[in-house]
């Protein structure tokens, strides 16, 4: 006769600690489907190839051979293109940087003039020149509308001493 557990279920079969005769545990199962997923991918052949077999096409279209040496040109390739573009960024920030500085010597040239300009009755057109007169530009809170008539008033009929 069969042994009992006792639990009623026959000791027979694989008995599992949960009194469930016939079934599997689930998490033992899972850990055996990774286990062999893990195994088929480290047989894969893109494993091969990294490790230094060369089984398969080459990737790329490459022909079979030393990868080192393909990589090595690559990389040598690179590195000359990288230099080129390089010298080329150069070459592109020097000239922008030469033109900034013509740029703002002229500007200085001018601002200078204009500050060493200093004949009487021109004041206020001087100070018309700082100031923004379009008030749709302005993005100050406080209305200055009157400020601005007063300076333009001044601009054109400036007071006499």
């Amino acid at each position: 006769m069969a042994e009992l557990d006792p639990f009623g279920a026959h000791a027979s079969g694989p008995a599992l600690g949960n009194g469930v005769a016939g079934e599997e545990d689930p998490a033992a199962a899972f850990l055996a489907q990774q286990e062999s997923e893990i195994a088929g991918i480290e047989n894969d052949e893109a494993f091969a190839i990294l490790d230094g077999g060369a089984h398969g096409p080459q990737p790329h279209g490459e022909p079979p051979g030393d990868p080192d040496a393909n990589s090595r040109k690559q990389e040598a390739e690179w590195k000359e293109k990288a230099i080129k573009e390089l010298d080329e960024w150069y070459a592109r920030q020097d000239e922008q940087l030469q033109k900034t500085k013509a740029n703002n010597r002229a500007a200085e040239e001018a601002f200078v003039n204009d500050i060493e300009e200093s004949s009487p009755g021109t004041e206020w057109e001087r100070v018309a020149r700082l100031c923004d007169f379009n008030p749709k530009s302005s993005k100050q809170a406080k209305d200055v509308s009157r400020m601005r008539s007063v300076l333009i008033s001044l601009k054109q009929a400036p007071l006499v001493h």
